[in-house]
């Protein structure tokens, strides 16, 4: 698995019908598979597994997703929506 996909991190799908979107890890299965949401069509309760290698990871960290899943804390999808939205608007990947 790539060492650099972690909790809070922005990713960009490679493969599959969401080729191209972004996701905000928020873990690692056991299966090593990676938990991505984007708080749309990919929302906190019902994460997306996808295969690490079939993601491309941006240098972007969203710190207060990292903070909340390190603290157990609950992640809303509207946090995980403005997470991405301030990515979008500042780098892009």
């Amino acid at each position: 698995m790539q060492e650099n996909i972690g909790p809070g991190r922005v990713v960009v799908s490679l493969a599959g019908r969401d080729a191209g979107r972004h996701y905000i890890v928020l873990g690692v299965t056991d299966g090593a598979r990676v938990l991505v949401v984007d708080g749309l069509s990919r929302r906190v309760l019902n994460p997306k597994k996808k295969n690490p290698k079939h993601l491309r990871a941006c240098s972007y960290v969203a710190e207060e997703v990292r903070g909340k899943v390190a603290r157990g804390e609950r992640i809303t999808d509207a946090e995980i929506r403005r997470a991405l939205q301030v990515f979008l608007e500042k780098e892009g990947c």
